[in-house]
């Protein structure tokens, strides 16, 4: 059985890239990997690793969650920085036979600034097939809902919310749970949280990725804004008499910034006096 590498980043969910491999690898023609390397985030004075290794690793988690539901398995991986590096590390790991490269259009690519199709070319010795795909303009394989929360991550009133919201299989929910904090103790609890709801809506029969990201809710949702083609943002707080997020006026900035439909939910969190 030959092997497929397909290497993407922000276009990993595009029709183009997606109706490629299904014709490649469908009915188990052929082995897939993705790769996809990893991104600074634009915004924030502070790069947290965790929160970049996290995007990229939820963009492979939504390609591959996708690609099951039409019934290709595949082998994920998240890259170097370098595009050029990700791909022949993974060249290197899995011995394709054939490369698949997936960007933006010339004029808004990095990766094609750097010559990156014929490098890999001229490296690797392999048939690389270019796939250009401008996401804001044609969209994406399935609808993208941003669920950005913290210490009500766990509420019911959310959950309620986003089972709402799923109207298709094709509809898949990226959560967000900023860090509170620096690295550490404060990843750690924000992982923990993150991985409670993204269990929830995934008993609830519901696609779900998450990642933990930067300490400011606002900085956090902006760069998942760049890592993602989201449709609509939901942003989960405490109630207002209690919530930092509101004072700091996070729903109105986020909606100005974006240009999304925003939904704001109020929730108490599980465990609370209150919620009991």
């Amino acid at each position: 059985m030959k092997t497929i590498l397909a290497v993407a980043n922000e276009t990993i969910g595009g029709k183009q890239i997606i109706e490629l491999i299904t014709e490649k690898a469908g009915d188990g023609k052929a082995r897939l990997v993705i790769c996809v390397p990893r991104t600074q985030p634009n915004h924030g004075n502070v790069i947290y690793d965790d929160a970049v290794y996290d995007a990229a690793r939820v963009r492979v988690d939504l390609a591959r969650t996708f690609l099951r539901t039409v019934g290709i398995e595949a082998i994920g991986e998240v890259g170097d920085p370098d595009p050029y590096s990700a791909t022949m590390d993974a060249v290197a790991e899995y011995h394709p036979d054939e490369i698949i490269i997936s960007t933006k259009p010339a004029t808004s690519s990095g990766w094609l600034k750097r010559d990156l199709i014929e490098r890999i070319q001229d490296a690797s010795g392999l048939p690389v097939q270019h796939i250009v795909t401008d996401v804001d303009t044609e969209g994406i394989g399935f609808g993208v809902t941003l669920v950005v929360a913290n210490r009500t991550a766990a509420a019911d009133e959310l959950l309620t919310e986003l089972k709402k919201k799923a109207g298709s299989e094709r509809h898949v929910f990226v959560v967000v749970v900023p860090q509170e904090g620096g690295e550490g103790t404060a990843a750690r609890r924000a992982r923990a949280r993150l991985v409670q709801l993204v269990d929830r809506l995934r008993a609830a029969d519901l696609l779900a990725a998450g990642m933990i990201a930067d300490p400011d809710p606002y900085t956090a949702t902006m760069n998942a804004m760049q890592f993602f083609h989201v449709e609509d943002i939901v942003i989960s707080t405490l109630p207002a008499t209690r919530s930092g997020w509101l004072r700091a006026d996070l729903i109105q900035r986020v909606t100005n910034a974006t240009g999304k439909p925003v939904t704001h939910i109020e929730a108490t969190p599980a465990g609370s006096p209150a919620a009991a």
